[in-house]
């Protein structure tokens, strides 16, 4: 009987690490005052017709803050990976010498930072509403299972207050992680 309580319960927390981890992956994407290769993650170049990831076809290094350096590996892919990074959403302008690209990241405005903040809000958000909608499914396979006579109501009552738990848990994660990225933004 309590098999169903622990399967329901370990799924659950498994689908709910999974949504932290989802709403890490964007916070990374997010571009800061502070150069990172993560952001680039995103974006892909049109490789001979195929739509690669920019660093498959390339080498990214972050040689100081304030710089990314990507060097492609085939040379007749530059204009395409400088055409990528112009179209992308990243508000940032490439530099090309023929062998590099320069990519440098100007020092962030406040309205820019608290523009930021604002989007990584609506990420942070979005997982919380994730982990909110698992908990939702969790609570309602065990009522069903209840209501099957698979488990008793002081089984449901325990599993959907250990539901509860971890819902907490991974919640206060992401407004932990929230707060940490936030900060970030906002450092000068």
């Amino acid at each position: 009987m309590n098999g169903d309580v622990s399967k329901i319960t370990n799924e659950a927390e498994d689908r709910m690490k999974k949504a932290v981890s989802a709403v890490a992956a964007e916070f990374m994407t997010v571009r800061t005052g502070r150069a990172s290769a993560a952001i680039l993650d995103r974006i892909t170049v049109d490789y001979y017709g195929t739509q690669s990831p920019l660093k498959a076809v390339a080498n990214i290094m972050v040689p100081e803050p304030q710089l990314i350096v990507i060097q492609p590996w085939d040379k007749s892919v530059i204009l395409n990976v400088e055409k990528a990074i112009l179209q992308s959403d990243l508000g940032l302008t490439p530099s090309n010498d023929g062998t590099v690209i320069r990519l440098p990241f100007p020092p962030l405005t406040e309205e820019r930072r608290k523009d930021i903040v604002k989007i990584v809000k609506k990420y942070a958000e979005g997982g919380r509403v994730s982990v909110r909608n698992i908990r939702r499914d969790a609570n309602d396979h065990l009522k069903q299972a209840e209501k099957n006579k698979d488990i008793s109501e002081d089984d449901l009552k325990r599993a959907q207050d250990n539901i509860q738990e971890l819902t907490d848990k991974y919640i206060a994660e992401i407004d932990e992680m929230l707060s940490v990225k936030e900060k970030e933004v906002m450092e000068v």
